[in-house]
């Protein structure tokens, strides 16, 4: 049973799978649309902005990438984000060049934003909710970080956002310097498509644009541009599905607490959770055994902690009856 890379366990709206079922094969023939107006457009509506304030790669993880050389400088100053969070922030900047400084999370594991706003750099990442810790930042505090940092670019990554609903999308009309990433992979069950957006005052797109122009112009395939355009058409199946994501988030977070883990407040589909008799390395290995794939990190700090995967209620029960099997009682 996977529950160590944070996939969503519903299936993908119908609406998707009726425009994969209804593809023309015969076009793949051709390079696929290379303005992705369609799913531009419909990225657009969804989220409230204009298609040109709207960038598609695939996966967030290539948008994220690309942000790199398109707005920092190499050996410039940089790059700051937590110390404790997407482990690809630290790899994009040795892979371009740029210099980073990670800022330490706080006991609790919360980013203190002041500390953040204080590191010297181009520009500042947030991934909110975090990964792995899972904790989410209320809009209201991302806006006074945004607004306190106008001189340079802010990139909120909201992978998760739709497990935690306060997306920073709407300050984009007011603050130039902000871009949000988010992708499909995680609200919209479509992890096996590899597509992500980004969404920013149209200097930054632009920027996004030629950079990824200058080695790749037909990133997003024709049928995944079709399929994510049709999923993020269907908002209340995915309110929907996300919200049992939500339910069972808290369910599992309460039984978790039961057994003797201590469970960080997550805004994801995930939780991180601490055993307090068990060490974590040997939670993971003893649910390995059983058949049970979560997520164990062996870094400081966080070493004696387990991120695992908010599933269906059937998941989550297997867990859980995997657990009892070897935790003390």
């Amino acid at each position: 049973m996977k529950l160590n890379t944070n996939e969503n366990p519903y299936p993908p709206s119908p609406k998707a799978l009726a425009a994969y079922e209804a593809f023309d094969v015969s076009s793949l023939r051709l390079y696929p649309p290379l303005p992705m107006r369609a799913l531009r457009e419909a990225v657009a509506q969804a989220e409230g902005v204009a298609p040109e304030n709207v960038f598609c790669g695939n996966g967030s993880d290539e948008i994220l990438a690309l942000c790199f050389p398109a707005f920092f400088d190499e050996g410039g100053e940089g790059a700051a984000f937590a110390d404790i969070t997407y482990s690809f922030y630290p790899v994009f900047c040795a892979f371009f060049g740029v210099p980073c400084t990670q800022v330490p999370l706080e006991e609790d594991f919360t980013l203190d934003l002041n500390k953040l706003s204080a590191a010297k750099a181009q520009g500042l990442l947030v991934a909110n909710p975090n990964a792995p810790t899972g904790i989410g930042i209320p809009l209201t505090e991302i806006e006074a970080f945004v607004r306190k940092n106008s001189g340079r670019i802010v990139i909120v990554d909201e992978a998760y956002m739709p497990f935690f609903g306060q997306s920073a999308v709407p300050l984009t009309k007011k603050y130039e310097n902000l871009l949000v990433v988010k992708t499909f992979s995680k609200g919209y069950s479509l992890a096996g498509m590899r597509c992500g957006y980004a969404v920013g005052n149209a200097a930054l797109i632009g920027g996004l644009e030629r950079c990824r122009d200058s080695f790749n112009s037909y990133p997003v395939d024709s049928v995944c541009q079709a399929v994510c355009a049709a999923a993020i058409g269907d908002g209340a199946y995915y309110e929907e599905k996300n919200a049992l994501v939500v339910s069972e988030r808290e369910r599992l977070t309460a039984e978790l607490a039961e057994r003797g883990f201590t469970v960080l407040p997550s805004k994801a589909n995930f939780v991180f959770a601490r055993h307090g008799a068990v060490g974590g390395r040997e939670v993971y290995a003893q649910l390995r055994a059983r058949g049970v794939l979560v997520r164990h990190f062996e870094k400081p700090r966080i070493s004696e902690f387990c991120r695992i995967t908010v599933g269906s209620r059937e998941q989550n029960d297997a867990l859980l009856s995997a657990l009892d099997e070897f935790l003390p009682r």
